[in-house]
């Protein structure tokens, strides 16, 4: 299948179309194929029946390399190995509630697993005590075990996890090359942003002195000083146990001298004039931070502010395909499902927001200087959306003083 963004659509059509006659093999991913294509797995023992629609551009082929196995089944040989063995410890006393306090998935950061909080709730597994964590690492192959909570209501995000087996919560997380570290006890990482610090990772900042407002464990900050080339980066923070971990990753990747931590409120920053550009990572909204983001940019040249909100999205009407490409039943609207954000079309909602935003920059850029100032929308970035209709934008917005 063409892997154009374009032919998504089609591609999600013959998907449907192979697990409709249960030919689709799930212990595999789709995988890229010479020629700018992707490939979907198809039961060997079903080819015979595979009738491909006359519509559809694809082809049957046989890849040679060992085909990727998808997040499922990666899952799965653990999961019921774990099964297994907590059947043998309780013997008798499986059940159904107990069955469904088995974890099925589960966040590993090198040889620490953590749960999701509804894993091993019920009142039996009390009685394995430490037994029971030793035979869940075991199984997972882990030497340490914890439990994820709820996330408490402090304003810092702060996890409600509780360490099971080990010593110590402290994990390293490898993420593009950049080694983050942190106390899962304490910290959480957040898997959702990947896109946007990828692409963080590859901004032209060679030279540039920036300030990160809200700096967490470093989720941006390290990118931009390990990859993005930056000078110099001023990290703000006031969890005091996330600053203890980003300073921990600025040294085990190296750029400890080019990166200054400051611990406490961003909005009491003493700095000003002296950054290229800004960084506001904070959902569901950094507004908070504009006026001190406009008041440390420099006075003379200006530079970029990366600004990110939420911003609900009411659904997006249905495209309507070719009609060579199908009867009219298969041109349904595809569900908002949180997955279709990379690449996504610049929605008016968002075009309304990020304009609306560049005006009020531009007024405080105004207020604070006394003279005029322009704003300019350079790109809006979809990082990933939630349920229903909000999605979790970028804006990165260029700002420069008017030439007298």
């Amino acid at each position: 299948i063409p892997a154009l963004a374009t032919e998504r659509r089609l591609a999600q059509r013959l998907r449907e179309h192979l697990e409709k006659e249960q030919l689709l093999d799930r212990r595999y991913q789709l995988q890229q194929v010479p020629r700018g294509r992707v490939a979907l797995p198809v039961l060997e023992e079903k080819l015979s029946q595979l009738c491909l629609p006359p519509e559809m551009p694809c082809e049957l082929v046989r890849i040679q390399q060992d085909p990727v196995p998808s997040r499922a089944s990666r899952w799965r040989a653990p999961a019921q190995k774990l099964r297994d063995e907590l059947q043998r410890l309780l013997g008798g006393s499986w059940s159904e509630e107990l069955e469904r306090d088995v974890p099925h998935a589960w966040q590993r950061h090198g040889d620490l697993v953590l749960l999701s909080e509804d894993s091993f709730r019920a009142a039996p597994w009390e009685s394995l005590g430490p037994v029971l964590w030793e035979t869940v690492a075991s199984a997972l192959g882990a030497r340490r075990v914890a439990r994820r909570g709820r996330v408490l209501p402090d304003g810092m995000r702060t996890p409600s996890v509780t360490l099971l087996l080990g010593q110590d919560g402290w994990v390293e997380h490898v993420d593009n090359g950049i080694r983050y570290t942190f106390d899962v006890t304490k910290c959480m990482f957040s898997l959702g942003n990947i896109t946007e610090k990828l692409r963080v990772a590859s901004l032209p900042c060679s030279g540039e002195v920036l300030v990160d407002l809200y700096a967490g464990i470093g989720y941006f900050t390290l990118p931009f000083l390990v990859h993005a080339g930056a000078a110099f980066v001023h990290a703000c923070e006031w969890n005091v146990h996330a600053v203890e971990a980003l300073r921990r990753a600025l040294a085990l990747n190296g750029v400890q001298d080019r990166c200054c931590v400051h611990h406490g409120d961003s909005r009491q920053l003493e700095l000003r004039d002296m950054a290229d550009r800004v960084n506001l990572g904070l959902i569901p909204s950094s507004e908070e931070g504009w006026p001190v983001a406009c008041r440390v940019l420099k006075k003379d040249t200006g530079g970029i502010l990366h600004i990110h909100h939420n911003v609900e999205t009411p659904p997006a009407p249905p495209p309507v395909l070719p009609a060579e490409w199908g009867s009219p039943e298969a041109q349904h609207p595809m569900e908002d499902t949180g997955k279709e954000t990379v690449g996504a079309r610049i929605r008016p909602e968002w075009q309304r927001w990020a304009e609306a935003t560049a005006t009020r920059i531009q007024g405080l850029l105004v207020e604070l200087h006394g003279r005029p100032w322009h704003t300019r929308v350079l790109h809006i970035e979809a990082v990933k959306s939630y349920a229903p209709h909000v999605h979790h934008l970028v804006l990165d917005l260029e700002c420069r003083p008017a030439l007298p």
